[in-house]
């Protein structure tokens, strides 16, 4: 909080207090969702929709990071009752939340696995479910070191709702029951995309950030050392693209400062702009995306992607899926460890390549930028991804609805 520096009267709802007078309506059914930010938000989106169409349910949503309780506010104030939030993880300000909200489901999202939180539902006798669950390659390996532990925390959960057979054995070996797992497929391929950029609407807003009207490549949540890759393969094609651009999106906008020290050491003559600084005056070489919540959007301005934190020594990666929706050809490096079952499922229809290293991505992006059949064929590859992927949002809600109903729904 301190770091960010944007959390603007947040400190009072993390210790649980200023909470308005809520009284439970007959007949109504009060469900509490945490996700802990932007991105889980981005990724429940769907059910919260879902949810709020049905007039008996309530819902009270938390979120623990700023950027996140912003985009909540401004996303789903219409169709939530309470945005707040989520109180800190420790018993006094927890109870006293639980004790305020008294709701009759608590729904958590992918890894929101919070001890007290759990505690407190399992003390009030109310049903938990982990929706869109796994387990990063991290996570597995810290709680398979605990996993005395992790069995009697997962007593207070009632269901998980894995994203891939992989993760539900994972959670299976940490002490969850199997017959508490159900495997849903991944939320993040129900996301809601939104309005999408018409012809006319693309080529306005490259003329506007000063994208010009040629090739655009994306470094789309890039982290340290992966955007002077990406800088490098800029330099390449630009010998072959000459109107070419660059856009880069760093995963955390706060690290403007280490971007604009790259760029000044090693642009070579190529003029920049910031986001943030508003839209800029004339054409620029290459964009920083130092905003939030604006990925899905700047995506549509692309022609080719590479997906960030996946090149050495990252090994996590960051969300493939918003490229694979649009239609947006992507390369990313080895390591996707966290979209597992996602990258492998692109990369077996051919909607997406992986590269070894460093040098074999540039080599593949300036390749691809320059093969118009290749991206053609990628982008026909990642329709029918698509259309095979999804389903997800309804086998959730229906299992939600399966706990809600034995709640007397």
């Amino acid at each position: 909080m301190k770091q960010r520096g944007d959390y603007e009267g947040a400190f009072s709802m993390r210790l649980g207090m200023g909470l308005e007078a809520w009284p439970k309506r007959e007949g109504h059914y009060r469900v509490w969702i945490q996700a802990v930010s932007l991105g889980e938000m981005l990724v429940i989106e769907s059910l919260l929709r879902k949810l709020a169409s049905d007039d008996s349910i309530e819902i009270f949503l938390t979120t623990t990071t700023s950027t996140g309780y912003r985009l909540a506010k401004e996303r789903y104030s219409e169709i939530c009752d309470r945005i707040v939030y989520f109180p800190l993880d420790f018993w006094p300000f927890s109870r006293r939340v639980w004790k305020h909200v008294q709701p009759d489901l608590a729904i958590c999202a992918e890894t929101e696995l919070w001890p007290e939180h759990i505690q407190q539902a399992l003390n009030s006798n109310t049903p938990m479910i982990l929706v869109n669950g796994r387990l990063s390659d991290n996570s597995f390996r810290y709680a398979r070191r605990l996993a005395f532990l992790f069995r009697s925390h997962f007593v207070g959960i009632s269901r998980v709702l894995a994203i891939s057979e992989h993760d539900a054995q994972r959670f299976e070996v940490i002490g969850v029951n199997r017959s508490k797992m159900v495997v849903t497929g991944n939320l993040k391929l129900d996301v809601s995309i939104g309005e999408r950029l018409g012809t006319s609407e693309r080529a306005e807003m490259k003329a506007r950030l000063g994208l010009g009207d040629g090739f655009v490549l994306l470094g789309s949540s890039t982290w340290p050392g992966e955007e002077t890759m990406l800088l490098e393969a800029f330099k390449r094609l630009r010998k072959k693209l000459p109107k070419s651009r660059l856009m880069l999106v760093p995963r955390h906008a706060e690290r403007r400062g280490e971007v604009r020290s790259l760029l000044e050491s090693a642009s070579e003559g190529l003029n920049w702009h910031f986001r943030s600084e508003g839209d800029p005056f004339g054409d620029v070489d290459i964009l920083v995306g130092d905003t939030s919540g604006e990925l899905r959007v700047l995506t549509q301005l692309a022609d080719l992607a590479f997906v960030g934190k996946s090149l050495a020594p990252h090994k996590e990666g960051q969300t493939p899926i918003e490229c694979g929706l649009l239609g947006v050809p992507m390369v990313f490096g080895p390591g996707m460890n966290n979209f597992r079952s996602i990258r492998d499922g692109l990369l077996e229809s051919g909607s997406a390549e992986s590269l070894t290293d460093a040098e074999a991505l540039k080599m593949r992006l300036v390749a691809l930028a320059l093969d118009d059949e290749a991206r053609e064929k990628q982008k026909r590859n990642q329709a029918i991804w698509v259309k095979n992927s999804r389903g997800a949002l309804e086998r959730t809600f229906e299992e939600i609805d399966k706990v809600l109903r034995q709640k007397g729904r």
